[in-house]
């Protein structure tokens, strides 16, 4: 093995931090790209070879990762333990647990639900490892903690990676950077290890282009995400949405634009959000030959009087009048007229006995939906990813101008205060909701796949560790 190879062995300074690190709750990251998961699964089997069965009556050490899908699971830890382990651990795929020589075991676990959680009352680890915990819950990860006991030797302890924004962000943050305790929650028990992708070294020099990803995220998501900055999820949500009229026809470092001409064979799609007593909204949309896509045309409206300046204020909107006044629009409007036009709307539309739902109104008025992708995070984040801005102004999402309540409301949106990378539902987010349907079905690439394993691993990968390195294991 080359010098190259070997020196790519080795753990950066922070990840050594962590492997020493030996209070009961250990955080590690901060930021994205650094470096968590592979110290996390090589933690794990330090641990799970230094901590076997004391007596053939005993068990070795039960260590647990967590992640919050059994897809993250397989992607970032179980093929990289399973080359970290080599023969020395037998893996049973039903029950997602590796068995070493020595009694120990590494169980893999999920948690993406309340059920999930539940799961865990009631089980006894010696270590658990929490990944990407900001993406739990809190009450999830409470639980969770509960598992953590033992009568043993063995050493009892969470360790949590972490990145600012998610569910458990507030929690996180309390904990270990703002390091305000409740109750029975002692100082003495916690430890922060910031970690960014400055650190991570061989990430830097292996993939370049991740930190061009992040150095071209909106300002907010660039503080959090590269910089760590866990104080950044308040305010305006779309902050880099805009609107210079100047830049109208040329398009530069500006998301609304004049209309400009529709080619034929562009497809058309239709996004619905419904809502009783509050707008709804339906936004048109079409897709040039580049995949940046337009939005053209809206239908803006509320289905009781209401106090905001929309179309036929105090004039209630049935499911009929809406699905007949978009068929109309399709069946006259130049951009719409002689056009195959797919729609996706909000699932809740199919909900009601059969033949009563909104769905089914729509359908007799001959406009037609399919089920919308409604996760809020991932979607927003392709709203995210279409905004921003390359190196010479383009966006990826543009906006007709003749489309007013788009541009009037999407400047006024903010950060939920409990989910910070969520959207305040509480806002007016009817165009943003629709909006957001529609960039599901046509998904960009963002946050660049980075290989969790590293190929050149030695035949005994941990060797390096154990050669006067004992420390690591403890």
């Amino acid at each position: 093995m080359n010098k190259e190879r070997r020196r790519q062995l080795v753990p950066n300074g922070k990840q050594y931090l962590f492997l020493l690190a030996r209070r009961r709750h250990v955080a590690f990251g901060g930021a994205r790209g650094g470096g968590k998961s592979w110290v996390v699964d090589v933690k794990a089997v330090l641990l799970a070879n230094k901590y076997g069965a004391p007596d053939e009556w005993s068990d070795g050490i039960k260590i647990c990762i967590i992640r919050r899908t059994v897809k993250d699971l397989i992607k970032n830890h179980l093929r990289p333990l399973q080359h970290l382990i080599g023969k020395n651990a037998k893996y049973n795929q039903n029950d997602k647990v590796f068995t070493f020589k020595n009694g120990a075991t590494i169980t893999l676990a999920y948690c993406d639900n309340d059920g999930d959680a539940d799961h865990f009352q009631g089980i006894e680890y010696d270590v658990i490892f929490i990944e990407e915990a900001t993406q739990l819950k809190p009450e999830w990860l409470k639980v969770i903690v509960t598992s953590c006991r033992g009568v043993n030797d063995f050493p009892h302890r969470i360790y949590y990676t972490c990145n600012p924004g998610g569910p458990g962000h507030q929690y996180i943050k309390r904990l270990f950077v703002d390091r305000k305790y409740d109750g029975d929650e002692n100082p003495e028990d916690y430890e922060f290890i910031q970690s960014l992708v400055t650190d991570n070294k061989v990430l830097m020099e292996s993939s370049p282009e991740y930190m061009s990803f992040l150095n071209n995220l909106p300002p907010k998501l660039r503080k959090a995400w590269r910089d760590g900055d866990w104080s950044v999820f308040e305010g305006q949500f779309f902050e880099e949405f805009r609107d210079l009229p100047e830049n109208y026809d040329t398009r530069q470092w500006t998301h609304v634009i004049n209309p400009i001409r529709i080619k034929s064979h562009w497809p058309i799609w239709r996004s619905f959000d419904w809502g009783y007593a509050k707008p709804f909204s339906c936004g048109w949309y079409t897709i040039d030959d580049d995949g940046v896509i337009y939005r053209i045309l809206e239908l803006y409206g509320v289905q009781k009087a209401g106090k905001q300046s929309l179309p036929d204020v105090g004039v209630k909107w049935s499911d009929e009048k809406i699905f007949k006044t978009i068929k109309k629009m399709e069946n006259e409007h130049p951009w719409l007229a002689g056009k195959k036009i797919r729609g996706v709307a909000d699932s809740s539309i199919f909900d009601g006995d059969e033949g009563k739902s909104t769905a089914a109104t729509a359908e007799r008025c001959g406009v037609y939906f399919e089920k919308a992708q409604k996760v809020r995070i991932p979607g927003w984040m392709q709203c995210h990813y279409r905004l921003a801005f390359d190196e010479d102004g383009y966006a990826r999402f543009y906006v007709f101008k003749n489309c007013t309540e788009f541009i009037r409301t999407i400047p006024l949106l903010e950060y939920d205060e409990h989910e910070d990378e969520d959207l305040d539902s509480k806002g007016e987010d009817h165009a943003a909701d629709e909006w957001r349907y529609l960039l599901m079905k046509f998904m960009v690439p963002g946050e660049p796949e980075i290989e969790t394993y590293n190929p050149m691993y030695a035949s005994d990968p941990l060797n390096q560790f154990r050669k006067g390195a004992d420390k690591w294991s403890q």
